[in-house]
């Protein structure tokens, strides 16, 4: 058998999935509802609205990916420090909450955060001040987190853990201290683990819309919250894939930015 017919399944699978979903996006959000050529829907990200989601969403994915990244930096480094044993026991309670699904998760910290919810009847029983987080971006910045720190730890894991340890083991004995180490040898070499987290981490939290639907209750609209709306309660196609196509440059420009580091961890200029 011919080893490119081996192929055929993922090539109708992406053809399916992929590349009609994104021609009709294209095809809708460059047309009206005449089907003639406009740029309307595309513009229509400038207008109060339409801005004031697109930043909402940008601000809170980057903070929710600068949050991961710190976290998520000195665990992968612990994780590579222990044994096999405790390190494959860890690693695996960071992979359990993705057998679950997504909107349970999310679910259960709408019911961990809301007022009556379980955080607040415990800090009432103990006669402690209540939390009132639900429905605000710092609720919808913990969900990003909790649901996208895997994704970021799990890279940088498999990055830091590649590290040949004689190269360390070498620095130090040439008088480089921790810190030294760390910035000349472990930092540089860990960048290609750390791009790919980031972009594993941001594109779904600029996308979003079930976490700032979940957390932020009608208060807070996210760009992915308006463009869930076009599509679903006012049926405006157009209109939503003409926003989804001004995201999709965000996401490609942040895979762009992903790949100015080659195999080596090295910064090459685009």
């Amino acid at each position: 058998m011919n080893k490119k017919m081996l192929s055929a399944p993922f090539l109708f699978w992406s053809a399916l999935f992929i590349i009609i979903p994104l021609c009709m996006v294209f095809y809708y959000g460059l047309t009206d509802k005449n089907g003639a050529f406009t740029l309307e829907n595309v513009m229509a990200i400038a207008t109060p609205e339409h801005s004031k989601a697109l930043w909402e969403a940008l601000k809170l994915s980057v903070i929710s990916t600068i949050i991961c990244l710190l976290l998520a930096y000195p665990l992968a480094m612990i994780l590579c420090n222990l044994n096999v044993n405790q390190n494959s026991f860890i690693i695996m309670i960071f992979v359990l909450p993705m057998w679950m699904n997504f909107l349970l998760r999310t679910l259960a910290w709408q019911t961990l955060l809301e007022k009556t919810g379980v955080i607040n009847s415990v800090l009432g029983f103990f006669h402690l001040p209540t939390l009132n987080i639900i429905n605000t971006p710092s609720a919808i910045v913990l969900g990003m987190v909790y649901n996208f720190l895997p994704f970021m730890v799990l890279p940088l894991y498999n990055v830091l853990v590649k590290i040949d340890r004689n190269v360390i083991n070498a620095a130090r004995d040439l008088g480089a201290n921790e810190l030294q180490t760390f910035m000349k040898i472990i930092f540089p070499l860990s960048l290609p683990g750390m791009f790919s987290g980031i972009t594993m981490v941001f594109v779904p939290a600029l996308t979003t819309f079930v976490i700032s639907k979940m957390l932020g209750g009608s208060k807070i609209l996210l760009i992915g919250n308006i463009i869930e709306q076009e599509f679903t309660q006012t049926g405006n196609w157009n209109l939503g894939s003409g926003l989804s196509i001004v995201l999709m440059l965000f996401i490609i420009f942040n895979m762009v930015i992903s790949t100015v580091t080659d195999k080596d961890g090295e910064v090459n200029a685009l």
